[in-house]
């Protein structure tokens, strides 16, 4: 196989047509609000994932034996950004016929141009991340995560904090009020829908299993996003992305550094967080 060679829908058989779920809309507004995350229940067909887990999975072995692969971006720590492209569309539709798509636009109204497709790929021997948001307090967006395969606790299951989307933190807050001992793992099976705000924080966790876990990502109503076709971008074809370190001497220095002694980088977030006030949290 050609490495990102885009590879369309119609090679597969197509699943059964996906039926409207009718969703309590009263419950998920309060909990959403609430909690800053729910989750939906098989949203997504199995046939349908079973195909997007077989096709990321050779793309990855593709890309890791190309030019185009890289040294640390997260290969270290185990966790890679991936832009899925057109292998994704599919599921986006199914979202979208079974009526998430709107629920997701009723909780946290955006215009259809401001939609943008990636993956988290948690890789085998992963550690856990540090807690983070994702982007900038005040310029808050919805992430429609979507598991591709079963995910608990021994594959990575996300661990997210409840209720920390309400107010701004910065990282010495967080720290010092122990405010992260108030998570929850999020175990879900493949085709269900985890719903968050970008400002709930969270973390990706290890990967105990000898299997990639992939899990999709739509996210809505981020500020700088206007596109017609968010599976269009790289001519449609898979590819894979740093994630929070770069690729650099001194970025695989750092990644080395955060996974052999983790407080390091804890302390360095602690000290930026006394002198910073921009509104991130991710770094």
């Amino acid at each position: 196989m050609k490495l990102g060679a885009p590879m369309l829908d119609s090679v597969v058989q197509p699943p059964p047509a996906v039926t409207p779920i009718d969703f309590d809309l009263p419950t998920l507004r309060q909990t959403f609000a609430d909690e800053g995350y729910i989750v939906l229940r098989g949203v997504i067909s199995k046939p349908r994932l079973d195909d997007v887990q077989r096709r990321l999975t050779e793309e990855f072995d593709a890309w890791k034996n190309s030019p185009a692969s890289f040294r640390g971006g997260g290969l270290m720590s185990g966790h890679l950004n991936c832009y899925p492209g057109e292998l994704a569309r599919g599921v986006f539709d199914e979202l979208e016929q079974s009526g998430a798509i709107g629920l997701a636009r009723t909780l946290f109204p955006t215009t259809p141009n401001q939609i943008r497709v990636g993956c988290n790929f948690n890789l085998p021997g992963s550690v856990a991340q540090h807690y983070h948001t994702d982007g900038i307090y005040l310029q808050s967006f919805l992430i429609v995560n979507v598991a591709v395969v079963d995910t608990r606790i021994e594959n990575g299951a996300i661990d997210v904090v409840p209720k920390t989307h309400k107010r701004f933190y910065r990282y010495w807050e967080f720290a010092t009020g122990r405010v992260y001992r108030g998570s929850t793992r999020v175990t879900m099976s493949a085709g269900d829908v985890l719903m968050r705000t970008s400002t709930l924080w969270h973390r990706g966790m290890p990967n105990f299993t000898n299997t990639a876990r992939p899990m999709l990502a739509f996210t809505m109503g981020e500020k700088n996003v206007d596109t017609s076709d968010p599976f269009a971008d790289n001519a449609g074809r898979t590819q894979f992305q740093a994630n929070w370190f770069s690729t650099s001497r001194l970025g695989r220095l750092r990644e080395r550094t955060t996974i052999v002694a983790p407080i390091t980088y804890s302390a360095y977030r602690f000290a930026h967080s006394l002198l910073s006030n921009k509104g991130y949290a991710s770094f």
